[in-house]
């Protein structure tokens, strides 16, 4: 049987695109003698759907898509996820599942029994879990069809009761087939591995796993889909983060061959290089997916937004990037020359606007109110707000998307101004420690000077007053950061941290700033998602909340 994997870039709720490119696909691989091509989970509809999923009219377009897909399914067969209405009165509304299709009908539909409800992912919020499991015959071969989760209860610490391929194995299959939605994190394509390749040496079968490539707002898909061997080998591992189609032969022996020169990584990519390839596509796919084509940002001289600004013009070329220059009177003269260095090596466009005089208006307006009171965080935060309404007038009136240019470890603490710099249509590097940043500067520069060496080695500042460095504020990054990984990655307490060697008074400084810093990140433009515990959905905290505080 010859089988092909189709990983593809979807777009939620875009039926006709969604359609159009699996039927494309199916066309491709028939012409090139397969039996089987599969596609990813939820690739009807894209993923994750999320509130999309309680609109009838979704479910009965998703239902109407799948149609016209089956109706491509002459002398091939295909496999696609889809949601469905559960035809049971008792649970959830919907299922998630999986069409087989063969000769233009639906021959089985296989429903999803675990459905993650932790992290960034809510699928039991719309879907009833399956407790039926039935293999599929097609072509001599019994394939033991699974989505996604189904095959991640192996780890360790199982977070359900129940393994679907411990029920399927009794019927004797001869292949897993595992379709999946599974988002980019820079350690997940290691685990991946692991989980799939367990699977296929437990099971002793082949195992032929499908991923969604490309992003949806925050969430980044970076494909890396997998074939294993049924002694657990990795057989092939397709591209990341990019699409691609791929053939393989299963020999009466369970033996899987293919023609194509193999992807498999003799290295593995550092997490600063995957990281750098997500954050690309995740800004592509946001512009694209959204219908725009020109980003803006306030480019100050700093390490952060030259990295942005580098990753954008990359994304979506130097031509379709407006960098904006914003000096205040506490500007030093060498990060307006780092902004005109990076601009002129990246060939972007850029405006220059000082904003003196605007901070000075409304310095002026509020003398009244502020009465001869000392200079402090109200002036500084002007500044930074002065120049978002800059930035937002130009995105008003010439159609820009601004890009938000701060980073983890910023958001963590709270070192940002609300409705001024953390304001934006998309956070670029939100989910990037500061030290992260710096590697990923010299990722970009590692073929050639992009981001000013200058740039790069001097002290970060705000430049909100005069000599200002973070440091006056915040510990060194380089311990921040070791603390705020310890509470956010690993969610470690104050005293678990303490234990580990960091000064105590550091730590609960640090922890504090963490937690009444909530309220600021509510109101902050969606991050794109590297890592495994990101702001946002994935990190859900009470703004309230006294515990740590």
């Amino acid at each position: 049987m010859k089988i092909a994997l189709a990983q593809l870039n979807y777009h939620i709720g875009n039926f006709e695109s969604n359609t159009g490119k699996i039927i494309q696909h199916i066309r491709e691989a028939k012409a090139n003698g397969a039996d089987l091509v599969v596609f990813a989970e939820l690739c009807v509809c894209g993923y994750p759907a999320r509130d999309f999923l309680e609109f009838n009219e979704f479910i009965t377009l998703c239902d109407e898509a799948a149609k016209t897909i089956a109706a491509e399914c002459t002398d091939i067969a295909c496999i696609i996820g889809l949601p469905t209405p559960n035809d049971k009165p008792e649970g959830k509304d919907l299922n998630n599942s999986a069409y087989f299709i063969e000769n233009g009908q639906v021959k089985a539909v296989v429903n999803k029994a675990l459905l993650p409800n932790y992290d960034i992912f809510d699928e039991y919020r719309y879907f009833e879990p399956s407790t039926q499991f039935s293999c599929i015959d097609f072509k001599g071969k019994r394939i033991a069809l699974t989505i996604c989760e189904d095959l991640w209860n192996t780890i360790e610490n199982p977070l359900y009761v129940t393994r679907p391929m411990d029920s399927l194995i009794k019927q004797n299959p001869d292949v897993m087939i595992n379709i999946a939605a599974s988002p980019f994190a820079y350690n997940h394509d290691e685990e991946r591995i692991e989980i799939l390749k367990d699977n296929a040496s437990r099971y002793n079968l082949p195992l032929f796993y499908v991923n969604h490539v490309g992003a949806q707002t925050e969430l980044i898909f970076d494909g890396g889909s997998l074939v294993f061997d049924n002694a657990g080998n990795l057989v092939d591992e397709l591209p990341y983060f990019e699409e691609a189609l791929r053939y393989y032969d299963l020999d009466d022996n369970a033996a899987v061959s293919f023609a194509h020169e193999t992807t498999i990584r003799t290295e593995r990519e550092s997490d600063i290089e995957q990281i750098h390839r997500g954050l690309v596509l995740g800004i592509k796919d946001y512009f694209v997916k959204s219908g725009f084509k020109q980003a803006i940002l306030g480019l100050s001289g700093g390490i952060d937004s030259a990295v942005v600004c580098a990753l954008a013009a990359e994304a979506l070329g130097p031509e379709n990037v407006m960098a904006v220059l914003l000096p205040s009177r506490f500007s030093s003269d060498h990060s307006v020359k780092d902004a005109e260095d990076l601009v002129k090596n990246l060939g972007c466009k850029s405006e220059l606007v000082a904003i003196a005089k605007i901070t000075e208006a409304f310095e002026s307006s509020l003398a009244p109110q502020f009465n001869g009171l000392p200079f402090n965080i109200a002036e500084e935060n002007i500044q930074s707000r002065s120049r978002a309404v800059v930035l937002m007038a130009m995105c008003n009136k010439f159609g820009y998307i601004l890009l938000n240019t701060s980073n983890k470890s910023e958001a963590a603490v709270g070192y940002g101004t609300l409705y001024g710099d953390m304001c934006g249509g998309i956070s670029v590097i939100g989910d990037v420690f500061k030290t992260q940043v710096f590697e990923l500067a010299r990722e970009i520069n590692k073929e050639r000077e992009i981001i000013p060496e200058n740039t790069i080695v001097k002290p970060p500042s705000a430049e909100l007053r005069p000599d200002q460095k973070d440091t006056d504020s915040l510990p060194e990054y380089d311990i921040l950061d070791a603390i705020l990984y310890e509470y956010i990655l690993n969610r470690r307490s104050s005293a678990e941290i303490i234990k580990l060697g960091f000064d105590e008074a550091v730590v609960r400084k640090v922890l504090r700033l963490v937690n009444i810093a909530e309220h600021k990140r509510y109101q902050t433009p969606p991050i794109l998602r590297v890592s495994p515990k990101a702001f946002g959905m994935g990190r859900r905290m009470p703004i309230v909340g006294k515990y740590l505080s």
